[in-house]
């Protein structure tokens, strides 16, 4: 009688000290860290990485000189900055945002055609899908 009444206090302990696989076997496989993906939304600001990113896809694309790829990344610089700041004063989907959006895009639009020359501007309008895909992988 002894013995079936020390049954449940044993099955306990060994339940409490024994060491269960299914619980502890992850413990030496090393966790992957997070991943957290920033989501865009319409009102946040341009990354200055854009810029460099769309630079160096123009000149991958467009074999643009050294010169011209210095000169598109200070214009392409500028434009994030002053577009940011149009963001910062504007509400999001204002038409003075939109007014200020299409002024800042077509001086940085005239400030490339001069830097590029007709030729490789009019490629660049033809290739643009292609600049794209090429940012994308950047």
């Amino acid at each position: 009688m002894r013995v079936s009444a020390l049954q449940p206090l044993l099955a306990l302990a060994l339940l409490t000290t024994a060491s269960c696989s299914v619980f502890h076997r992850h413990r030496d496989v090393a966790t992957p860290p997070v991943v957290v993906e920033t989501v865009r939304t319409p009102e946040s600001p341009t990354p200055p990485t854009a810029a460099r990113d769309l630079a160096d896809a123009m000149t991958t694309v467009l074999r643009l000189r050294p010169d011209q790829t210095t000169k598109v990344r200070q214009v392409l610089n500028s434009t994030v900055e002053q577009v940011n700041a149009a963001r910062k004063e504007h509400p999001a989907q204002s038409p003075q945002l939109n007014t200020a959006l299409a002024r800042i895009n077509a001086a940085s639009d005239r400030q490339l055609r001069t830097i590029l020359g007709p030729t490789t501007y009019r490629e660049m309008q033809v290739k643009r899908a292609q600049i794209q895909a090429e940012m994308q992988k950047r």
